[in-house]
């Protein structure tokens, strides 16, 4: 695929360089069109039917299990991750005296629920540092018998550090351990081996690399899950809601699947329907195609980044889509560097001392020849 032409999809004017997908994904044309239009209708609800609540969300779900390699019936829709983390909190065991693996400053989203389940059940949480190795081998010598959970990022949100999660998630399973992975960083971006990594969860928004609406994330859950329990009682997730003269007939009955984790309001319609069109125009990518598109792009930079005195991760250790350029010893402070970068129009992230440059389908040399132009002149 030639993504040269993505670019006319989106907004985003020439002279700008937008490389912060991982903050923020910019919404497609396509999909701010569907979100007025959502919007415009809500001004006549008396052309909203019943199926408006269910149809689009239905669709969402399966252009989500397409894009992460899974099944329908697997997917719940949500506000958050923390959301679809607290579902896999209330499912895992968690037994007295056992440990809940995580990464050192992983997205908090990640952290702070199995901080509360620790403290309920009297587990322990072992936080991994990476090793001179990576990510992987610190996290494969941190996993034992002790492990209850295993709770993690396929790449660092803070400089794109990759994890083998089909080697963590063999760890997990060989001590019974839980396997829950936010995909909030690579999901639209990289291809997740879902079959191969076997988690028991997978979460993750959509409004970064899916480019939909903010207030939107999904969850997966494994077939031995999707009977568990749910953290609220809404009305939409049960069983014949569809059918709205009847819903005073309540029912401990779900609809199929992992829909009983949908969170209340999920049909929220302008956010359905905007992140829907956004889902399909990502579906429609080569998946593969975006991720080695990104790394051509990322790998140049890194490059040309060297020669300046920034350094990044060996390309094993780091994401194709997302790095960080550490800064120079004794170059500009990174509130320097981010202003001028501000100023020049090339949009990032400063994460630490480090420039944190997410690449996307959209994105050309010209926003990598931008970026270096800038970093060159504050040399």
């Amino acid at each position: 695929m030639d993504f040269r032409a993505v670019r006319a999809d989106f907004d985003i004017p020439d002279e700008r360089a937008y490389l912060n997908t991982a903050f923020l994904g910019p919404m497609p044309r396509v999909a701010v069109h569907a979100g007025q239009e959502a919007l415009t209708a809500k001004s006549h609800p008396w052309e909203i039917s019943a199926d408006t609540f269910f149809a689009p969300v239905d669709e969402l779900r399966t252009v989500l299990a397409s894009i992460l390699g899974g099944d329908d019936d697997g997917v719940a829709l949500m506000p958050s991750v923390s959301y679809g983390i607290a579902v896999a909190g209330a499912n895992l065991s968690v037994p007295a005296g056992s440990t809940i693996v995580v990464m050192a400053e992983q997205f908090p989203s990640n952290v702070y629920e199995w901080r509360a389940v620790a403290e309920r059940s009297g587990a322990e949480i072992r936080t991994v540092s990476p090793s001179s190795d990576g990510w992987t081998a610190a996290l494969l010598e941190a996993i034992d018998e002790r492990t209850s959970v295993v709770a993690i990022e396929p790449c660092h949100w803070s400089d794109g550090g990759v994890v083998d999660v089909v080697a963590v998630g063999d760890a997990a399973r060989a001590v019974g351990s839980g396997f829950v992975v936010d995909v909030s960083q690579t999901l639209g971006a990289v291809p997740f081996p879902l079959a191969a990594a076997q988690p028991d969860f997978v979460v993750g928004v959509l409004y970064k690399w899916l480019l939909g609406a903010y207030g939107t994330a999904c969850l997966w859950a494994a077939p031995r899950w999707r009977e568990g329990r749910t953290v609220e009682h809404n009305w939409m997730s049960r069983a014949g809601s569809s059918d709205f003269s009847q819903l005073v007939h309540y029912t401990d009955s779900f609809r199929p699947g992992a829909r009983r984790f949908d969170a209340g309001e999920v049909a929220s319609h302008a956010n359905i329907a905007s992140t829907l069109a956004a889902a399909r125009v990502v579906a429609a990518w080569d998946a593969n195609g975006v991720t080695e598109h990104a790394r051509g792009l990322t790998t140049s930079l890194v490059e040309r980044a060297a020669e300046l005195g920034f350094s990044a991760p060996p390309s094993d250790q780091r994401s194709p889509h997302l790095i960080g350029l550490h800064l120079p010893a004794g170059g500009p402070p990174a509130a320097t560097v981010s202003a001028a970068l501000a100023e020049a129009q090339v949009h990032v992230s400063i994460r630490g001392t480090a420039i944190r440059v997410s690449a996307h389908a959209f994105n050309t040399t010209a926003d990598i020849d931008r970026l270096i132009t800038v970093l060159n002149q504050l040399g």
